[in-house]
């Protein structure tokens, strides 16, 4: 009975856990609506300008001189689909789809003021296209501006091998009469993708992944605001830390004000509903005549990349989206991190990290299936006890327990370390879903994307085969019959669940369930040394 136990408890709290992550919505407290500013900014941001390219050695921009915002980004060191030598399209600006990173000043006089209904400015370039030189490792890419006395450089500056791009104005005002901005950063996104979009990590039961937006404020490390949320009513926080950002799976593009003053973050939808922008707003600033002033915020486009996020600004590494349990799954995916750098196949980290967990979780699993297995060797004594007792309950129970007493077996003795144990198994579950680093990884043999599902299903059904075997050394499932049929169709059921899962996920569990059935075996065995065979010949 333990044992029958112990697996419903595992298939009732995988399925309980599919189900949630399936249905699973975050909410973050829904603040007042913003002010007018926010409602207009950036509404006329039509392309009146000419664009720029801007390259790195990992990052391709399209800048338009209207307004100076990014229109288009691609990730040089990221294919858009395996294998496809296109460059990943992180922003993009068409008639279908809209997602870019805007910034501006704004205030009493700024030139991107648009509660004065004037313009955006139309910056001034000497180049078309700016490139990171062999050898060089800061690109700096100045676009000028000039009305009333007011001299405005607007600068990108990119960093080799760096996703975080240094977003910087030089104010110098000699018209005579002090001027008073603040810099905005916003990321504008259309709702709705594209009919056809084919999304990474969707589509397989228990990993819905999370796109829209996010934030941090000195009052929550990482809060999740969704697109609903920014439809319903506007993000307004007050905060002199944090950032605000734009979330898909293994990519994230944030604002990082300066963090020395005090930012309003907000957001808006379109009237219509079909875009959604978060933003920051910085704090006045005020120049006087004859002087200059620098106001400046990071924008990270890029991979979810933990060390450079965690470098770029406080909690920004939370947006690699490891659910509740991320303070586990952090830890782990440093020491996959550390295993790969020196096997060098992400697939070989997977097996070897599974052996060190369950390595470690060898005390708290030797007793539960310790307790499995002599429930095992039990069984054919307690099936005797039915054939000898009949319908007699009460006698039956006292003489099974007896059974257990004189054979030291406690019969629920295996569900505590299950509870011990599945934190552990479900942050190495949002670990292995979540890592960029095993998109588009290889194993070995067919497998040519740790990420994706495996395209002929052979990982699913090793991973159902090995379970099943699991089952079989297991003890005799109850005669109730709807307990039985559970236990029949359980491999089949989880199978049918894994058939869309990474292969690198599938491949955790097929490695567990392997040492699980080597761990069940070694018992058994000791067991019968210590004399439980002979009793369970009897």
């Amino acid at each position: 009975m333990g044992s029958q136990r112990n697996i419903l408890v595992i298939a009732l709290l995988f399925v309980s856990f599919f189900i949630w992550k399936a249905w699973e919505e975050d909410h973050a407290p829904k603040p007042p609506v913003i002010n007018q500013l926010t409602q207009q900014l950036g509404e006329d941001s039509t392309e009146v300008g000419k664009t720029i390219t801007v390259k790195s050695d990992v990052l391709s921009l399209t800048i338009n001189t209207y307004g100076g915002d990014v229109q288009s980004a691609q990730l040089l060191k990221y294919d858009q689909t395996l294998h496809s030598g296109t460059p990943f399209q992180l922003l993009t600006s068409t008639p279908d789809f809209v997602y870019i990173a805007e910034s501006g000043l704004t205030g009493k006089d700024g030139p991107d003021n648009a509660i004065q209904g004037s313009k955006r400015p139309v910056y001034q370039t000497e180049q078309t296209e700016y490139v990171l030189a062999d050898g060089q490792d800061e690109l700096r890419v100045p676009l000028t501006y000039q009305v009333n006395g007011v001299s405005y450089t607007k600068y990108y500056i990119l960093h080799r091998g760096n996703y975080a791009i240094d977003v910087q104005y030089d104010i110098n005002n000699q018209s005579g009469s002090p001027i008073d901005v603040s810099m905005y950063g916003q990321l504008k996104q259309t709702i709705e993708l594209p009919k056809g979009t084919v999304t990474e990590g969707g589509g397989g039961l228990g990993l819905n992944v999370f796109r829209g937006a996010a934030y941090s404020s000195s009052k929550t490390n990482y809060s999740k605001y969704s697109f609903d949320d920014i439809k319903d009513k506007a993000l307004d926080v007050s905060t002199q830390t944090g950032w605000v950002a734009m979330l898909q799976h293994y990519f994230v593009t944030a604002w990082v004000p300066a963090q020395d003053q005090n930012n309003l973050f907000y957001s808006r939808a379109t009237a219509n509903k079909s875009q959604a922008t978060i933003g920051f707003k910085g704090e006045s600033t005020i120049i006087q005549p004859g002087n200059s002033q620098t106001i400046s915020a990071k924008l990270w486009l890029g991979p979810e990349i933990q060390n450079q996020l965690k470098e770029t600004a406080n909690h920004l590494d939370l947006t690699v989206d490891y659910g509740w349990l991320w303070f586990l799954s952090q830890p782990l995916f440093y020491l996959l991190k550390f295993i790969h750098s020196f096997v060098g196949n992400w697939g070989f980290a997977i097996i070897i990290i599974t052996f060190i967990v369950r390595g470690i979780l060898f005390p708290l699993t030797r007793a539960q299936y310790r307790s499995m297995a002599k429930m095992k060797l039990l069984q054919p004594r307690i099936e005797a006890l039915k054939e000898r007792y009949g319908d007699d309950k009460q006698k039956m129970s006292v003489e099974t327990m007896a059974i257990y007493k004189q054979e030291k077996v406690n019969p629920i003795g295996g569900c505590l370390p299950i509870f011990i144990q599945m934190p552990i198994f479900l942050s190495l579950f949002y670990m292995l879903s979540n890592a960029v680093e095993l998109r588009h990884a290889p194993f070995a043999f067919w497998i040519y994307d740790l990420s994706a599902q495996d395209p002929y299903y052979i990982f699913p059904l090793l991973m159902g085969g090995t379970m099943f075997l699991i089952q079989k050394m297991s003890p005799t499932p109850a005669v109730d019959p709807l307990q039985k049929k559970l236990m029949i169709y359980m491999p089949l059921i989880f199978t049918v669940f894994f058939l869309w899962f990474p292969s690198g996920l599938v491949l955790y569990y097929i490695v567990s369930n392997l040492f699980t059935i080597a761990q069940q075996y070694i018992i058994y065995w000791e067991l019968e040394k210590k004399g439980l065979h002979e009793k369970k010949k009897k």
